[in-house]
Order: C-alpha cells, then sequence, then structure tokens
C-alpha cells in the first residue's frame, strides 16, 4: 500500500510521493544544547526515527538531517553562570544528548545521516538574511536584521492563524526598531562578552528561526519533502521558517509536508522545563531499561498527547518481559527475521505504531500456542521482523531479564532456583520458602511454565 501521512499543512492524511524517489529529505529539529533534555524532546526522534527506517526501506535512501542549536541566549546564559565559554556547555550537552538518544534506541536506520551545527553554518545564514534582505523581506535596523512578516502574504499558513490574532496574541518583543510589532529577529548584535560573528550588520549572532532554514537549505536544498518536529514548534519557529525560507528562494515551497508529534503530558500538564514538571531522558536511562522507555514512546499515536507516567513505564516493562519471554522460549527455533506485511500496513497507515504494536502482541500470543516447527520457526521470524521495524526486541532474552546484572549474580540466582527446586521435590517446603522470600526479596520474579522455573528481574 502507498506511505500515508498527515501533512499538518494542508490537515489531511495524503500519499507520500518525494521529488526523488531514489532519495526522500527529511528534517527535524533537533536540541538546543544547554542543559539534558526531557523525555518529550525524545519522543520526535524515536517516532520519526520509525518513520526513517521505513522510508530507507521503501526507497532505498534517504537523507535525513536533525540539528543541533549550538548557539542560544539559554546556553550563553549556561555558560555566564559557569564560568566557562560557551563550547563547555555545548560539547558536553550535545554528546549527552547523542548518548542518551543511542540508549533509546535511536541508531543505525532510525538515526538521522547528518546532524549540522549552527554555528558550523553562519555563512550560511549570513548570505540568506542578505537575499532576504535584497528581495525587500528584510531589513536592517540598529544592528539587527529582522524578518518583514508583512511582505510575506502566506504568513500564518501553516498555523492556520490570522495575522492579527497573531500578533495580539504572541509573545512578541516590541523594539523601536521594528517596523512592525510582529516582524521576527534574524540577526541580532552581541555584545563584547557574548559570542558573536563579523557580518554587514555589525558584529552578532543569528536568530533562532534562521538557523534551521539555513541548515536545511544546506543539505537537503530548498525544497524538501518532510519537516518534522513537535507541535510546540509549530508557531512561531515552523511558521517563520515556512516564511524565510520560501522568500529567500523565490517563493519555492519549503517543506511538501510537516509532521508534527503531540506533547508529553505529566501530572495532568504539558511536560516543560519551565513549569518544572519534566522527567530526563539522561535520568530514566539510568533508572529503567531505556527499550522499555522506547516502548512507552511509541505506545500512543504519534499526533496524539501522550501521558508520561511511572504506571505507563512499568506496563511497557511487563509487555516486554512477556514478548522476550516468547523468544526465551523459541530461543533452540532458528529463525530469520521477516517484517510481517501487517506490521509494515500499520506504519504506512500515518506512522500507527500502536496497531503495530498490537499485531506485535498477536504474533507472540500465536508463537505461544504454536506447536509445529516450521510455524514455530515463521512465528518467530515474524516476531523479530516486526520488532526490527520498531526499534525492539533485538537483544538476546537472556540480556533482557538480567538488566544488567553480571554473569555471577545469575549464575548464584540459578542455584538458588534450582536449589528450591531440589528442596521441593524433597518435601523441604520450608527451605523452598525461605529461597522463594529470600529471591523475592532481591526483587527476583518466579515463573512456573512448561519447560520449568523461569526467573526475572522485577
Amino acid at each position: 500500500m502507498p506511505l500515508r501521512l498527515y501533512n499538518s499543512l494542508t490537515r489531511r492524511v495524503e500519499p507520500f510521493d518525494p521529488l526523488d524517489p531514489a532519495s526522500p529529505t527529511m528534517y527535524v529539529c533537533g536540541p538546543t544544547v544547554y542543559n539534558y533534555v526531557h523525555i518529550g524532546n525524545a519522543r520526535g526522534p524515536v517516532v520519526f526515527g520509525v518513520l526513517a527506517a521505513l522510508l530507507r526501506r521503501r526507497h532505498g535512501g534517504l537523507r535525513y538531517a536533525r540539528n543541533i542549536t549550538d548557539v542560544d541566549d539559554k546556553i550563553n546564559a549556561a555558560a555566564a553562570a559557569q564560568g566557562v565559554p560557551i563550547t563547555a556547555i555545548t560539547d558536553r550537552f550535545a554528546a549527552a544528548y547523542r548518548e542518551d538518544m543511542a540508549a533509546l534506541g535511536v541508531t543505525g536506520t532510525f538515526a538521522p545521516d547528518i546532524e549540522p551545527e549552527a554555528t558550523a553554518h553562519i555563512g550560511t545564514i549570513i548570505a540568506m538574511i542578505q537575499r532576504l534582505i535584497e528581495s525587500g523581506h528584510a531589513y536592517a535596523a540598529e544592528g539587527h536584521a529582522l524578518f518583514s512578516v508583512g511582505s510575506f502574504a502566506q504568513y500564518g499558513q501553516l498555523s492556520r492563524r490570522d495575522p492579527e490574532e497573531m500578533l495580539a496574541g504572541a509573545r512578541v518583543e516590541v523594539a523601536p526598531y521594528k517596523r512592525d510589532p510582529g516582524d521576527f529577529v534574524l540577526w541580532k548584535p552581541s555584545t563584547p562578552d557574548l559570542p558573536g560573528w563579523d557580518s554587514p550588520w555589525g558584529r552578532g549572532r543569528p536568530g533562532w528561526h534562521i538557523e534551521c532554514s539555513a541548515m536545511a537549505q544546506a543539505h537537503l536544498g530548498p525544497t524538501i519533502d518532510i519537516h518534522a518536529g513537535g507541535i510546540d514548534l509549530q508557531f512561531p519557529h515552523h511558521e517563520n521558517e515556512v516564511a524565510q525560507s520560501q522568500c529567500a528562494h523565490g517563493g519555492a515551497t519549503f517543506a511538501r509536508f510537516w509532521l508534527h508529534n503531540g506533547m508529553l503530558n505529566f501530572g495532568g500538564a504539558k511536560m516543560s522545563k519551565s513549569l518544572g514538571n519534566v522527567e530526563k531522558v539522561h535520568d530514566l536511562v539510568r533508572a529503567h531499561p531505556p527499550e522499555a522507555l522506547r516502548y512507552a514512546l511509541l505506545s500512543a499515536h504519534y499526533r496524539q498527547p501522550l501521558d508520561w507516567s511511572d504506571a505507563l513505564i512499568e506496563q511497557s516493562l511487563r509487555t516486554l518481559d512477556r514478548l522476550y519471554g516468547t523468544l526465551r522460549d523459541l530461543g533452540d527455533v532458528a529463525a530469520t527475521p521477516v517484517i510481517p506485511r501487517a506490521v509494515e500496513d500499520a506504519l504506512e497507515d500515518d506512522l500507527n505504531t500502536p496497531l503495530a504494536l498490537a499485531e506485535v502482541a498477536r504474533i507472540a500470543s500465536e508463537a505461544r500456542r504454536a506447536t509445529d516447527a516450521a510455524e514455530r520457526a515463521r512465528l518467530k521470524g515474524e516476531l523479530l521482523g516486526a520488532g526490527l521495524a520498531l526499534g525492539v526486541l533485538q537483544q538476546p532474552a537472556a540480556e533482557w531479564f538480567n538488566r544488567g546484572a553480571s554473569g555471577d549474580d545469575d549464575a548464584r540466582i540459578q542455584a538458588l532456583v534450582e536449589e528450591r527446586a531440589a528442596a521441593k521435590q524433597g518435601r523441604d517446603f520450608a527451605r523452598a520458602d525461605a529461597i522463594r522470600d529470600q529471591l523475592a526479596g532481591e526483587g527476583i520474579l518466579l515463573e512456573d511454565t512448561p519447560q520449568g522455573v523461569r526467573w526475572k528481574r522485577g
């Protein structure tokens, strides 16, 4: 079936046909690296990584860029507070971001192949601003360069906001150098204590919005197939990207498809650093199996809000326990991973990951009931293939259940399990119960199966 995606620009699900069938292009807004990102910031990389892998399977190639914003007022503030250069902040947190995304499985076919940094594209940014000024869509004033919103008649087409309402409701900087209060900054001056670069408008640094337009153009061209990011970026960031990009490129469409993921809610409110209700990925991947976090992020449709909680993580953990338990029971079955058609169909229907995960559960349930050798091999291959498409179920079952414990500890636990079984067989129920209680105290759960007693860490 054709790949169908919900286009935020047209507000409808549309068949996706890339400009170049052999190599679609996709740009996803990445982090501003001044601190560890929260789990809401990881939803886009995870779900759009699944889309990236799907596009690579369908088309054989993909040019996928996810940027790093490494010049920003929040970075400047963090560097000043710690008395260090901005690179000490950006290098540290960019590395932490890559590490945390890798822990969540955003690697290989799920990862971008281009990761541009804003500070490496200052020349491209300046050139784009110059084109906007020359074409009458921007102007210079008091060391600033600003985009003239009134020069772009389609402003508001992405967010479907009326310009007058946007002016009244948007948080805009009203400054004497602006011709219109709604005009936004492309370039701003830097004082000697702030990072800056020479430009036709004086020493300064770029505004946030122009960075993404310049980096997308530099690596993917003036028109890209897909631009994705969180719904909170739709206005003003993405709206401004549309305006400045199309005006800089003579009216050419900037992005043919716009995809926006819903927000994560925590405690009944949108997860936000400003509200202080955040769960940092850096902490979560150390407190929980990262694959359970990935599963949780895929458990709701990407366009819908997702209520984040300890209960969701626990539910995802238990679901993966069952799935890995099925693979463990099929451990002696040789199988080749094959992505089931039903899973691919679900993903091709606007990236319907909940439906794909439901199909994974169905395959596992069927595999647990199967007795025929050929059928067991087929179902194991489908289970592994379905996991391959979603970025789950790719580690050995024993590794999943070990939860990172040492081999010596595993051997000790297994010896206790066997001692308990022997005690029960010898009708020494007091000793069997004592071992059971000891293991329970260590968080070890016992499970009776046709193959004998299994254990796993809780």
